[in-house]
């Protein structure tokens, strides 16, 4: 315990980290800490314990110019930190090279012990780029610093974009909740439980409630059989046409289309009439429910919308008899009178 808190007193400072952000740091400075962070990485392999391998003891990642100082490169440590945190615990038995496995002809996986040494080399090889590259008038070293960033091994020092920012605001946000969550269990056991599973049944009404506005849009959105009778524009075209494509359709003996048409031809009357308002995207029920209770249109409404419903989407046959009463009950609601769409609404 004595030597590796002298280890650890032996150590440059690192800057603290920062969630969400980083440190804007120049060669020297990126230089310093890489030095800082080879230290820590050798005391950790010597101490084995919580103090010398703290993760907090990496600091903020690096965001370093290159060149003139225009291009800049964020050097991230996520893996540092984890490597760490893992190198807390000593290497178990069957972790050590050598020993038997019961596959012989598996692959060893590296140990901790040999990651942290990996590490150490790697820290060191940056320390030696920015050498390089710190030196005056060596433009060619300075090239084969940036190409060497360019490489696979670097992929992710590009400037991370505003979405990616938000998106890591939003996980710090939610790794603050669930250890506040873990911290409060350790206090009071419901009470860690209880903000879980609250945050778990957020997370289903949400994902109900998403789903129930697919499924209204899908139930919108259906396609009518006939182009001609869209029913998505029926507040834009005048009820006259609705209806004669509805006697053509009669004609034609298309019973189906002309009780559709009909039920268009009403919903277009009763729009222009300012009985509720424009909206191409409501359903026959929203229409319905518009409609005062006490309104005397509301029964032959009622019964028309029912007749559509079921020959339109049920998919209901429909004769001569079921068009006759619909357009029945559309004359009293086209023509306004109150009293002869109630009396078709009740024999219906």
């Amino acid at each position: 315990m004595l030597a590796a808190g002298q280890a650890r007193a032996d150590l440059p400072a690192a800057p603290a980290p920062t969630a969400g952000r980083w440190h804007e740091a120049s060669l020297d400075e990126y230089h310093s800490h890489l030095q800082a962070l080879t230290a820590l990485v050798e005391a950790c392999a010597k101490a084995r314990d919580t103090k010398a391998c703290d993760p907090v003891l990496v600091g903020a990642d690096d965001r370093i110019a290159l060149g003139n100082g225009a291009d800049r490169r964020l050097v991230r440590y996520g893996w540092l930190r984890i490597l760490l945190s893992k190198a807390q615990d000593k290497d178990a038995a069957g972790e050590v090279k050598g020993a038997p496995t019961a596959d012989a002809a598996r692959p060893l996986q590296p140990t901790t012990t040999e990651l942290l040494r990996n590490a150490a080399t790697r820290l060191r090889q940056g320390m030696a780029l920015v050498s390089i590259a710190a030196a005056p008038a060596h433009g060619q070293e300075r090239e084969a610093m940036k190409q060497v960033f360019a490489g696979h091994d670097f992929r992710d020092l590009a400037a991370p974009s505003a979405r990616d920012r938000a998106m890591e605001k939003l996980g710090n946000w939610l790794n603050h909740i669930f250890d506040s969550a873990a911290k409060l269990r350790s206090r009071a056991a419901w009470l860690g439980r209880a903000i879980v599973w609250g945050f778990m049944v957020a997370v289903c009404v949400g994902l109900a409630w998403g789903l129930m506005q697919m499924e209204r849009r899908w139930r919108i959105r259906l396609v009518p059989e006939s182009a001609e009778t869209n029913a998505a524009s029926a507040a834009a075209r005048d009820w006259q046409l609705w209806l004669e494509d509805a006697r053509k359709a009669a004609a034609a003996g298309l019973w189906r289309d002309a009780i559709h048409g009909v039920y268009w031809a009403v919903v277009s009357r009763l729009e222009a009439r300012r009985l509720w308002p424009a909206d191409k995207a409501r359903t026959p029920r929203e229409y319905l429910a518009l409609v005062a209770a006490e309104d005397p249109r509301r029964p032959g409404l009622a019964a028309l919308t029912g007749s559509f419903e079921r020959t339109w989407y049920g998919g209901r046959q429909a004769g001569e008899a079921d068009f006759l009463k619909a357009e029945q009950l559309a004359a009293g609601l086209i023509s306004g009178s109150r009293t002869q769409a109630a009396g078709g609404g009740a024999e219906r």
